[in-house]
């Protein structure tokens, strides 16, 4: 399946921010925590692409609908899918976090991932201004 072109510059930012985040914990916990730190944002970055993916395809799909009201029903279940995802992946991050000893991923890694989309809508919308 081809991205357009928005959503490859999306990924593009999602990885080289999540190298940012995994470089700045790394220069802060200096130890094995880095390591957990960054699989927390590897992670969540990983679900941020595939949200991505999935946007993607999900305006493509409603483009070629005919009827408008399915269209939209498909557009609604598709935002709580990508939700639900998102959720499921911080509950599990935070219950390894929490209960697995030790814990092979950092909670706080995991928030930062997530935030790597935002930080990517903005970066791309901000330089589709200056184009």
């Amino acid at each position: 399946m081809r991205l357009s072109k928005a959503s490859e510059k999306m990924v593009v930012w999602i990885i080289i921010i999540a190298l940012v985040f995994i470089a700045g914990g790394a220069a802060y916990f200096r130890s094995i925590e880095a390591l957990y730190f960054a699989i927390g944002v590897i992670l969540t970055s990983s679900l941020n692409v595939g949200r991505i993916f999935l946007l993607d395809r999900t305006v493509k799909k409603t483009l070629e609908m005919d009827d408008p009201s399915t269209g939209k029903m498909f557009v609604r279940l598709q935002f709580l899918l990508r939700y639900l995802l998102t959720g499921l992946v911080l509950m599990a991050a935070g219950l390894i976090s929490v209960y697995v000893e030790p814990p092979f991923i950092n909670i706080w890694g995991a928030v930062a991932g997530i935030f790597t989309m935002q930080i990517a809508v903005i970066i791309v919308r901000h330089r589709k201004l200056d184009d």
